[in-house]
């Protein structure tokens, strides 16, 4: 008998400008400074201040996590930043970690958190418990 794999999702609160990005395509990584210590496999993005709605999803292809020295050589190009801005980001940190997105979503309509049974946005992430066993 097969056994279904389990995915786990995350909902990550993500700055308009840098959803738009996602959505577009220029940007393919998603930082952040601590890593999950779960196996992510689906972000849903909450898209932060004014539209503040769950927009999309994307699936988590690869997790890099290094030195932010070594994260901005491997996702420079598609990072969808600038690097003052990573640099500024990352200051003081010896750790950086880059979700890499995939078969990014953007939904016809947006959700609000209250669907996913969340009554505020997450300050980093929060597990989707439904969704992660």
């Amino acid at each position: 008998m097969k056994r279904r794999k389990i995915m786990c999702a995350i909902l990550l609160s993500i700055n308009p400008i840098h959803v738009e990005n996602i959505m577009n395509g220029t940007k393919r990584y998603e930082f952040r400074k601590k890593a999950c210590k779960r196996h992510v496999d689906k972000i849903l993005i909450y898209s932060t201040n004014p539209i503040m709605r769950v927009v999309g999803e994307a699936e988590v292809e690869d997790v890099l996590i290094d030195s932010p020295e070594v994260i901005w050589e491997k996702t420079e190009e598609k990072s969808g930043i600038d690097k003052s801005f990573f640099n500024q980001y990352y200051e003081n940190r010896d750790q950086a970690v880059a979700y890499k997105l995939k078969n990014v979503v953007k939904y016809a309509s947006p959700k609000e958190l209250k669907e996913y049974g969340i009554s505020n946005a997450p300050q980093s992430f929060q597990y989707i418990e439904d969704a992660c066993v």
